[in-house]
């Protein structure tokens, strides 16, 4: 008899491994639909390829070695990834809030233009690197926070929606920006030395450390990003204010009844989306150019949205999708160059890329993916009958 209950006992415990491990694939049905949106995309593109002449097969190859062909070329794309991995987290953040945060473009600006002006003060060169570097990163996020703050402040305190106000919010930043950095009567952040429109360099103690000498540079900027993201992770899955931010995002009014600020956490959420974004600036201007330029971060906001999308709003999943997105657009103009085809088209993919994560239903049937709460993989299905 002992036998026979120790042969139960080890069935018992092999079927509860086989439900566990059939439960862990199973969430990851997520993961596939973005897998899935991605192949779809190239296999568009791939046609759009085909009908203008050209083999798509040659023009991926061509694609695939300027992103990941050798040392220089992974370096670079690497480091085209690095600001999107801040400008997709502070959407990402504030997704989980409930909140459509579309001023990740302003928000980059804002931490940007804050980072080069802190950076260029005259007292920077007097200090140590060790001091600066984190000066100039505080300064950008902290004009990324402000920036994304305002929004946060007025869905509180007025109702007012926050896509409307980050909207407007861009428009503001990025004319003001304009202005400050072209204007020659008065001057007011223009370097009067340069001949195209930017601000006076920032102090050589305030670059941050070069990683490799790519194009373009990979510094070390990219160690802060990928660990704001775990540090991310832990924040909204372990910590009082990150459960405040999931329950706020799920039902607000639910979460006031349960004794939540809502206000408060609105208003926290937008901020520190914003910070993300401007710690993104910040790095690239530390890092990659060294002065600021308005057209630097040009449509790096909206193509936070599809990484964030892709991502599913993981903030761990967001860096190997903004790796994907930036070497895809490092990887373009070989592909430009070997097999004739516009950089165009690469945005092509990134843009079918967004519509079939938005609408995975396509996805889904397609692949006959199911909805996880049709998961058929129940505690007692295989443990009840053992």
């Amino acid at each position: 008899m002992n036998g026979v209950g120790n042969a139960n006992a080890g069935v018992g415990r092999a079927a509860s491994q086989v439900h566990r491990f059939l439960n862990e694939v199973w969430r990851l049905q997520p993961l596939y639909v973005s897998l899935y949106a991605i192949l779809l995309s190239f296999v568009v593109g791939g046609v759009l390829i085909s009908i203008i002449g050209v083999n798509p097969f040659t023009a991926y190859w061509a694609l695939l070695r300027g992103m990941v062909g050798g040392g220089d070329q992974i370096a670079g794309s690497v480091a085209r990834s690095v600001p999107f991995i801040g400008s997709a987290l502070a959407l990402a953040f504030a997704f989980r809030a409930g909140l459509f945060n579309i001023g990740a473009e302003g928000q980059l600006l804002a931490g940007g233009v804050t980072a080069a002006f802190v950076g260029a003060l005259s007292w920077m060169s007097d200090l140590p690197g060790i001091v600066a570097i984190p000066l100039i990163l505080i300064a950008g996020t902290m004009g990324g926070a402000i920036w994304g703050g305002i929004p946060g402040v007025l869905r509180a305190k007025t109702g007012a929606h926050e896509v409307i106000s980050t909207i407007m919010l861009n428009s503001l930043v990025l004319f003001g920006v304009r202005w400050m950095v072209n204007s020659r009567d008065p001057v007011v952040l223009r370097d009067t030395d340069s001949t195209v429109p930017r601000t006076d360099p920032i102090s050589e103690t305030a670059v941050l450390p070069e990683l490799v000498d790519s194009q373009p540079t990979l510094h070390v900027g990219l160690f802060a990003l990928v660990g704001i993201c775990f540090v991310v992770a832990f924040v909204l899955n372990r910590t009082t204010f990150g459960f405040e931010v999931g329950t706020v995002g799920l039902n607000p009014h639910a979460s006031h009844y349960a004794g939540i600020n809502v206000n408060r956490v609105i208003v926290a959420s937008m901020a520190v989306s914003g910070s993300f974004a401007g710690l993104a600036a910040a790095s690239e201007i530390s890092g990659t150019n060294g002065f600021f330029q308005p057209g630097t971060f040009f449509l790096m906001g909206f193509d936070g949205i599809a990484i964030a999308l892709l991502a599913r709003t993981n903030p761990v999943a967001i860096i190997a999708a903004a790796l994907l997105w930036g070497s895809m657009l490092s990887g373009a103009p070989l592909m430009q160059q070997e097999a004739d085809v516009s950089i165009d088209v690469v945005r092509i993919i990134q843009a079918m890329v967004l519509l079939f994560v938005a609408a995975d239903a396509i996805v889904r049937y397609l692949f006959r993916v199911r909805e996880l709460d049709q998961s058929p993989f129940k505690a007692t299905s295989i443990e009840g009958a053992v």
